[in-house]
């Protein structure tokens, strides 16, 4: 089988199992692209334009994203350090705490994949990931995000 249809349906297989086990623990008003968003502003916030920028999608789209998250008291939007008219977009407690528990989740599925396939495989996989997409990235990898 192709090599790029195998690596979208590891991918669906875990995000699937992933999303079902982020909702029993208990955020079920979630979706995927959510914790892209979380991903890019959890380390001191991002502006409406670096967050765009992070998710490959227009300032529009994320501006989207952000108003639904921080009506969810996920995200909220405080004044930027540097002054001005921009807005940082951040987490709150909340979003916080949904990313322990994501990363909790997501750490408990690659040991049951480890256990599946081998600690060996798993990290010549992982390897062979990391330098297919360095090179064919030219070290710049693509934002990570659904585009289907």
């Amino acid at each position: 089988m192709e090599l790029t249809f195998l690596l979208g349906m590891g991918f669906q297989l875990l995000l699937a199992e992933f999303v079902r086990r982020v909702e029993a623990a208990g955020y079920p008003d979630l979706r995927p692209m959510h914790g892209y968003v979380f991903q890019a502003v959890q380390h001191g916030g991002a502006t409406g334009t670096e967050l765009a920028a992070a998710l490959g999608v227009t300032k529009q789209a994320a501006g989207h994203l952000v108003d639904e998250l921080v009506g969810k008291g996920y995200l909220r939007r405080e004044p930027h350090p540097a002054g001005g008219r921009r807005r940082l977009v951040v987490l709150t407690e909340r979003g916080r705490e949904h990313l322990v528990t994501a990363g909790r989740i997501m750490r408990e599925l690659e040991r049951e994949v480890e256990a599946q396939v081998g600690a060996q495989e798993l990290t010549r996989l992982r390897e062979a990931l990391t330098t297919l997409i360095a090179r064919r990235s030219g070290g710049n990898p693509p934002p990570l995000r659904p585009f289907w």
